[in-house]
């Protein structure tokens, strides 16, 4: 039974007619539908209708398209894959059991730029939504939605559905608002100027617009987010921090930027949050933000005095930060905004604030080239995110990884990656624990000269250096590859469990 607290998160009074459990309002979403789903790499996701309809395809032969910002928490894109209650998954996702289901192709997964899912619901390059699930703190008193601690794609995935199914969280305090900048992207040929100079720059407005007559159900639920699991620096994640920032003061040395920098955005995971952790008590001030989540880190170095201001699509954060970030909410909500991703990852964005992008690669090759999302280019490991729209328009393109692994059985540095995600054009730095590699101006010989010197495990270097010489000898050209040996670590490590010989 609703309660007098929970129906005083919805001030529009006609939607409280709507109320239901999470069981009838998945008996809502259509067999074979198009879902499009509220929620961020964890953050502001569907935490009831979504599982209930992963039950209800337990005894029932019900699966639908389900399109989000990024990936979910806790088991729900698990139990929608295991009850075979997906056809189709798109643009991100992270989950193991998900990623079995896809790699099997029981799922079909597509893997998207996450800036360019709404352009192609807009121009009816995908199926439009037929149902969207979204989460909210509360409901304004024009009916519209108060989101909680992600936007990504949930205001246009509620401006183009036919029905809308709200889930209200209770554990979001009513006073988590002004925060959000939303806003809804006009159709070719009449698209606007995204007129964002500055990273705190507002363009839209603090709420989801939507069609009150669209409600079709109304749940509340009481679920935090997912806490995300954050791992302490360890000796190659302060390694890379510590190249990272010795290569940043050298480039203010040389007057190329300020203490400043420029608005960073970092990828997820431990590898990009220690980065940026690094930063704390360092010489670098009033830094800023331009970013799709926000994670520890960011907190971290707003408590430190380093950072001002931080734009991003999500706030996806450990329990203890959950719970301090909600407390002292008032302490941080003049320093955040949250946006849609098609704002957060918008080329022409990126492109005039001048980002300084750090993402994390499984593997890079000695001409630069990067790959994000498989294992030896058949095992889709993660989507690839927004990485490309970041490294594409950045500033400075720089990606992350640890030279070696599993007891370095396994380069991560290769001659020739086993899938790519962002080509040698896009790919500005390269760092491992090794060191850092500077690869602008240079041509792809010179790029593979600094790559093996500076990035390679000590265990892979003789051998990659090796491969490099044997190929401009033999093969030569503008980019040096013996063809029948370029693959040879991935190969052997099939064979043998390990690249090492």
């Amino acid at each position: 039974m609703t309660n007098e607290l929970e129906l005083n998160r919805i001030l529009f009074k006609d939607y409280e007619s709507k109320i239901m459990s999470a069981a009838e309002a998945a008996l809502l979403i259509d067999n074979n539908s198009v879902v499009g789903s509220s929620g961020f790499t964890k953050a502001g996701d569907s935490k009831s209708v979504l599982p209930a309809f992963a039950k209800r395809a337990e005894t029932e032969d019900v699966a639908i398209t389900l399109i989000t910002g990024a990936s979910l928490g806790y088991t729900t894109d698990s139990d929608l894959a295991n009850n075979n209650a997906l056809i189709r998954r798109m643009p991100f996702m992270a989950d193991p059991a998900l990623r079995k289901s896809i790699n099997e192709y029981k799922v079909k997964y597509i893997d998207q730029h996450l800036s360019e899912t709404i352009e192609q619901l807009i121009c009816g390059h995908i199926a439009p939504i037929d149902t969207a699930i979204i989460e909210a703190s509360s409901i304004d008193e024009n009916g519209n939605i108060i989101p909680t601690t992600s936007i990504g794609n949930s205001a246009f995935f509620a401006s183009q559905a036919k029905k809308i199914i709200i889930e209200i969280n209770t554990k979001i305090p009513v006073t988590f608002r002004g925060i959000h900048d939303s806003i809804v992207p006009k159709s070719y040929p009449d698209r606007d100027v995204i007129n964002i100079q500055t990273v705190s720059d507002r363009i839209g407005t603090e709420f989801i617009t939507i069609d009150p007559a669209k409600v079709v159900g109304i749940v509340f639920t009481d679920i935090t987010d997912q806490p995300a699991v954050i791992s302490e620096p360890d000796d190659k994640t302060s390694a890379i921090s510590k190249h990272l920032l010795n290569f940043f003061e050298k480039e203010v040395e040389k007057g190329k930027l300020t203490y400043a920098l420029l608005p960073l955005q970092a990828g997820i995971g431990k590898v990009a949050n220690a980065v940026l952790t690094g930063f704390v008590g360092s010489k670098f001030k009033n830094l800023t933000m331009y970013s799709e989540v926000l994670q520890d880190s960011t907190f971290e170095l707003f408590d430190s005095g380093n950072m001002d201001f931080a734009s991003g699509s999500s706030i996806t954060v450990s329990e203890g930060c959950y719970e301090n970030v909600l407390k002292n909410f008032d302490k941080y909500k003049n320093k955040l905004i949250l946006r849609p991703q098609n704002i957060s990852n918008a080329p022409e964005v990126l492109r005039r604030l001048g980002i300084i992008g750090i993402n994390t690669a499984i593997e890079f090759d000695i001409y630069g080239n990067v790959n994000s999302t498989h294992i030896s280019g058949t095992k889709m490991m993660n989507g690839i995110g927004g990485s490309g729209d970041f490294a594409r328009n950045a500033y400075l393109s720089i990606f992350v990884c640890q030279a070696a692994s599993k007891e370095n059985k396994i380069s991560h540095v290769l001659p020739m990656v086993s899938h790519v995600d962002h080509t040698e054009h896009d790919v500005d730095i390269l760092v491992t624990d090794q060191g850092l590699a500077d690869l602008r101006g240079l041509c792809p010989r010179e790029r593979a000269e600094v790559i093996i010197e500076n990035c390679v495990h000590p265990e892979f270097r003789e051998e990659i250096r090796e491969y490099f010489e044997r190929a401009k000898e033999t093969v030569g050209g503008h980019t040096p590859h013996i063809l029948s040996e370029a693959f040879k670590f991935h190969t052997r490590l099939k064979e043998t469990g390990s690249m090492q010989k």
